[in-house]
């Protein structure tokens, strides 16, 4: 499935593209989907179709069409600090994205069916982690996953705020996957689609992971990052008179002059002329000149430049022990 949007050559214009088709259409989401690389979440053999609109299918590996996945984010309507449960959860590009949304104090579970394809999405977390700059501009909701069938989820677990399940599910399990939710919250889910079956089809109820409480250390590192990513935001704001983004730059097409020739029939005899017209001047000088302002007001391609850590260079800048500016980062290898 997919297909509705045209393919992009990079994961910002597949997102532009996805925006201009409306599947995209509130901040947070655009925010969720440009901080993490779609390709990240590909086999290096099949990285070649990630920016297409299409779902990914390898083995046990799956990945929904990207406008499948924005409309689901969409429809969850997301808000910093609520529950989340991914039915199906995949690679856990979905879960990631969410958890960039829902923030440090957010609880965010997903269950997949297939162990390795848990190892994969695991990977990929950890990875996202240790090398994404984007990791630093947001407060992160780390997923966890575990293994089970999302139709024999154990009946004491906790509700949820959000619930998303990739699955098809038959009209009969409607109400047992209501019940997941707190009172006022979203599902989104397929209907009335063929059921998913347990590999070894013996009933095995899931365990949820229980809902973290941070330790004082850890509320002190969110505490620290976030004063500082003000401290940052205030500095870019005095330096910029009001804070806002540059504007972004689209590529210009550059337009080409043609002479204009044309082919006159003349008593069975053919002629090929240039009829100059008064827009065009014959002279070469003068066209060599036109071309010459042309390519002068045309701002040179340049490569622009990599991105900036505000926020690790402020850490590692502070006179701290290095033990304590590390674990401020994560340990992270960026």
């Amino acid at each position: 499935m997919g297909g509705a949007v045209s393919a992009g050559e990079d994961n910002d214009e597949l997102i532009d593209n996805l925006k201009e088709a409306q599947y995209i259409r509130t901040e947070l989401v655009e925010q969720a989907f440009r901080a993490i690389d779609r390709a990240d979440y590909y086999l290096e053999e099949f990285k070649e179709n990630a920016y297409k609109d299409l779902a990914w299918k390898h083995g046990n590996i799956h990945l929904s069409a990207p406008c499948i996945y924005s409309e689901v984010m969409e429809a969850l309507d997301l808000q910093p600090g609520l529950s989340f449960l991914n039915l199906g959860s995949g690679t856990g590009y979905l879960s990631s994205m969410v958890g960039l949304i829902l923030g440090p104090f957010g609880v965010n579970h997903g269950v997949e069916l297939h162990s390795d394809v848990i190892e994969y999405a695991k990977q990929k977390l950890d990875f996202f982690i240790r090398t994404s700059d984007s990791f630093d501009k947001f407060d992160f909701c780390e997923p966890s996953f575990v293994t089970g069938n999302c139709l024999e989820i154990s009946p004491d677990c906790s509700q949820y705020d959000r619930v998303y399940c990739g699955a098809g599910v038959q009209k009969e399990h409607e109400e047992y996957m209501k019940n997941l939710l707190k009172v006022g919250g979203i599902l989104v889910m397929p209907l009335e689609e063929k059921p998913c079956h347990s590999e070894s089809g013996k009933s095995r109820l899931v365990q949820l992971p229980p809902v973290a409480v941070r330790s004082l250390q850890d509320l002190a590192r969110i505490a620290i990052r976030g004063t500082i990513k003000k401290i940052i935001h205030q500095e870019t704001v005095s330096k910029n008179g009001n804070g806002l983004k540059n504007t972004p730059r689209f590529k210009r097409r550059r337009v080409r002059r043609r002479r204009m020739e044309t082919i006159v029939f003349l008593d069975k005899e053919v002629f090929a002329s240039r009829i100059s017209n008064p827009s065009d001047d014959n002279s070469c000088e003068d066209l060599e000149e036109e071309r010459r302002e042309e390519e002068e007001k045309t701002p040179p391609e340049t490569k622009p430049d990599p991105p900036v850590n505000f926020l690790r260079q402020k850490v590692l800048s502070l006179p701290l022990p290095d033990p304590l500016k590390y674990y401020l980062l994560y340990y992270r290898e960026k």
